[in-house]
């Protein structure tokens, strides 16, 4: 293990044209030490083979089947030679050096997880992230600090925050080790913030770091507005409510998750004749209470 490596782990799935372009920024312009570990979650017409033939120093992982967002992550993380581990998404666009701000920061006392900046794809001067707000534990609700605003220097000091964002996360082996992987029950959505949780547990504090900036084309993997992803932020909202509320918070969760907002939605989808989300929202429910949340 390598103290001054990061181990870049990204996963593909179905997204080549989007894993090239990151791969090809990192190229470019990375400068820090890093080896890249690319994930294949059972992606179609050997997309496995072509990156590797492409892109022959880097490490590509292929698992026989989808095992989602946090499972991608934890198998890249088992062939990670870094005592620096990097996760990021593959619809990720560097344009300059970013890993030793984040490196730099991870060096501070308690410090065990890291965010950088992050600005959308399309629009460079826009923010998407600059740190998060806490969840409130009953509607399970939070955002995303600066989002959408346009970049002026508002958010350019290092802060302690609830949440690093899923898309690009800096931690280390040590930290890993105390707190654990990331738990695999959700397979789409949650995964990081459960993750932080059990990092902030284990005695750690979460960072947003503005020295370094990284820009995000965004839900490339699955569409918005489908029924996919209803299923699954319905099905993981309330997995997150199970998993991480005790006693009667827990109880109000479920049941305002239950009471208030399916029935809202389904009213909602059903004035506008969208069946498929409807189905999508019903199943959601049903599994995030009844699927195991541990």
């Amino acid at each position: 293990m390598s103290e001054k490596i990061v181990s870049i782990i990204t996963i593909n799935y179905n997204g080549l044209k989007d894993t090239c372009e990151f791969i090809d920024s990192l190229i470019e312009y990375e400068t820090f030490p890093y080896e890249l570990i690319v994930v294949d979650n059972a992606s179609e017409n050997d997309e496995a083979g072509k990156l590797q033939s492409t892109y022959p120093e880097i490490r590509v992982i292929c698992s026989e089947k989808n095992i989602g967002f946090a499972g991608g992550n934890n198998l890249g993380y088992c062939h990670a030679s870094g005592f620096y581990i990097l996760y990021m998404n593959n619809d990720m666009i560097v344009k300059a050096p970013f890993l030793k701000p984040l490196v730099d920061r991870l060096k501070v006392s308690t410090a065990g997880i890291v965010s950088p900046k992050i600005k959308y794809s399309y629009a460079s001067d826009i923010i998407q992230y600059a740190g998060y707000t806490p969840m409130t534990s009953i509607t399970i609700r939070n955002r995303a600090i600066g989002v959408r605003e346009k970049d002026i220097g508002q958010y350019d000091r290092a802060e302690k925050t609830a949440f690093a964002h899923g898309a690009c996360m800096l931690t280390t082996k040590s930290v890993i080790e105390k707190a654990g992987k990331m738990t695999e029950i959700y397979f789409l959505f949650y995964e990081e913030l459960d993750w932080c949780l059990q990092i902030s547990r284990a005695g750690y504090t979460v960072w947003y770091e503005p020295a370094s900036t990284v820009y995000h084309k965004e839900s490339m993997t699955i569409e918005r507005g489908s029924p996919a992803r209803c299923y699954y932020l319905t099905r993981s909202r309330l997995l997150f409510a199970r998993r991480n509320n005790f006693r009667i918070s827990k109880l109000l969760s479920c049941f305002y998750q239950v009471m208030i907002v399916l029935p809202k939605n389904m009213l909602y989808y059903s004035f506008h004749m969208r069946w498929e989300m409807m189905t999508a929202i019903w199943r959601g429910t049903k599994r995030g209470l009844l699927d195991k949340c541990l």
